[in-house]
């Protein structure tokens, strides 16, 4: 007879000596309990960082719920206020000069009143409640300083007396007028130019003062570039 081999699939498993099966290993009960300690830990860590988060939201509501009962976030400034929230008086103007009253060092101030119902502090730090009648402070608006030189009359000497140096002598440069009128006018070309210049408005007075002009008469504004300036990038196309 030859030996016949059973696939693996119906093969039976090897007996020991006395004919029995032998039996599968089953994990015992302390390795059990060693792969459970693990998970015991991180179920305990987990708790821990549940009840920390919890404690962290309570301390957390009750400081809202304190700042609440205490007041909130103290009220703005009342020059910090929103356009919309205030509204500005128009400035004064004097009629000698034609320039808001009390301008100094080419400012002047003009009193705001908040709206109704609105609650800031005023330019004296005190805190209000405003009705739109009280004043809460003074914004500043630019102005032109002027020192009694009006620039019809310095336009008008330059043309019918400049060749004798009053345009010069009016606006406080004697040396030059002097000289003009020893050289009747530079011989009518300094006259001519002078005439252009203070009618351009590029010759004033010679204290840094601006001239009087009538309030909606020709004014000359110069345009200056400093560290405040913003300088917007040339893009090509």
């Amino acid at each position: 007879g030859q030996s016949t081999q059973l696939p693996p699939e119906l093969s039976f498993p090897p007996r020991d000596s006395l004919g029995l099966r032998p039996r599968r290993r089953r994990p015992g009960l302390v390795s059990m309990m060693m792969a459970a300690r693990p998970r015991r830990r991180l179920l305990l860590l987990r708790r821990r960082q549940a009840a920390a988060a919890r404690l962290l939201g309570i301390l957390w509501l009750a400081c809202v719920a304190a700042e609440g009962v205490a007041g909130g976030d103290p009220p703005p400034k009342c020059d910090e206020l929103r356009l919309g929230q205030y509204i500005c008086e128009d400035p004064k103007i004097d009629n000698s000069t034609q320039e808001p009253l009390n301008c100094t060092n080419h400012t002047a101030y003009v009193p705001c009143h908040p709206a109704p119902n609105i609650t800031c502090k005023d330019h004296s730090g005190n805190e209000n409640n405003f009705t739109g009648k009280e004043v809460g402070f003074y914004k500043p608006i630019a102005c032109r300083n002027v020192n009694g030189y009006s620039y019809k009359v310095a336009v008008a000497l330059s043309l019918f007396l400049g060749w004798l140096g009053a345009d010069r002598f009016y606006l406080g440069y004697p040396a030059l007028g002097l000289l003009k009128f020893c050289t009747v006018g530079f011989c009518g070309i300094g006259s001519l130019i002078d005439f252009i210049l203070i009618s351009m408005q590029i010759v004033g007075p010679s204290d840094g003062s601006s001239y009087i002009i009538d309030y909606y008469g020709a004014r000359l504004t110069r345009l200056s570039i400093t560290n405040e300036t913003f300088r917007k990038t040339q893009t090509y196309p």
